[in-house]
This record gives structure tokens, C-alpha cells and sequence, in this order.
């Protein structure tokens, strides 16, 4: 069962993400964050933190261990883009959009064994002796 991570709204150009996601692509997750953590892109910060993310999702989450992890699958879409103006010559102003990015890891590996825990066995029970309680004790202090 693969394990996922997505970050959504990354305020950085899918181009200039999926030239980083690129690097990446088929590797194992030890591999790829060792190239993105030398990388000198900006980006390569953004897609680092979602395969860090899908890798604690794998360990944590569903029992996975954490070497061997594989990348199976890095994908980045568009994600909403901010609509800005830029100054012209002759006072005008020229439209631009500010893109931005949804980057999506998906990671596979080996499960670790389950182990079940031994079943606590308990002797004889005893029974503890409930005293009454006085009506006194019950009534509010005012």
C-alpha cells in the first residue's frame, strides 16, 4: 500500500518545482534527501519537506520501515495563481501572475512484523469492600 504526502499552495512556479522534482524521481528516500538537501534551488527546500513528511507518514502512521523506502511516484501541479500588475512604459501597467504549486510524494516499502502483545493473564480477582458513606459526608458545606 503506497504512502502519500501532499503540500498544496507551495508559492513557487510548478516549472521551476518540477525541475527539482525531476531530480528525484525512482530514487530511495535516503538518496533523494540527500540530493535535495545540496541543491541550491529554492524549491528544493519545499519538495524536501513533503518527502520528509511521506516518510514519517510511513513510518509513524503505517508501520513501514524506514530504510528501504522507495519513491514510486513525485508530481507537481498548478495550484492558484495570485493575479498582479507590473508598470509599464507611458504609465501603463501590464498584467503577470504569481503561480503557485501543489507538489504530491508517494513512497512504498517493506512493513515492519507486527508484533501482538502477550496476554496478560490475571489470578484471582479480589473484591474490594466498599464501605457505606456516611450521610453526613455527602451534605454541601456552606
Amino acid at each position: 500500500m503506497p504512502v502519500k504526502a501532499v503540500a498544496k499552495g507551495v508559492s513557487i512556479n510548478p516549472r521551476k518545482v518540477g525541475e527539482v522534482a525531476s531530480l528525484i524521481r525512482g530514487r530511495s528516500v535516503e538518496d533523494a534527501l540527500v540530493i535535495l538537501s545540496y541543491t541550491p534551488r529554492g524549491s528544493a527546500l519545499a519538495v524536501r519537506k513533503v518527502v520528509e513528511s511521506a516518510k514519517a507518514n510511513a513510518v509513524h502512521n503505517h508501520g513501514y520501515k524506514s530504510e528501504g523506502l522507495e519513491i514510486i511516484e513525485v508530481s507537481v501541479s498548478p495550484g492558484p495563481a495570485l493575479k498582479r500588475w507590473r508598470p509599464a512604459a507611458h504609465g501603463r501597467a501590464l498584467p503577470f501572475k504569481r503561480g503557485s504549486s501543489h507538489i504530491r510524494v508517494v513512497i512504498e516499502g517493506q512493513k515492519r512484523p507486527v508484533i501482538k502483545a502477550k496476554e496478560v493473564q490475571t489470578g484471582s480477582k479480589t473484591s474490594v469492600s466498599k464501605k457505606p458513606v456516611s450521610k453526613t459526608a455527602t451534605k454541601e458545606v456552606k
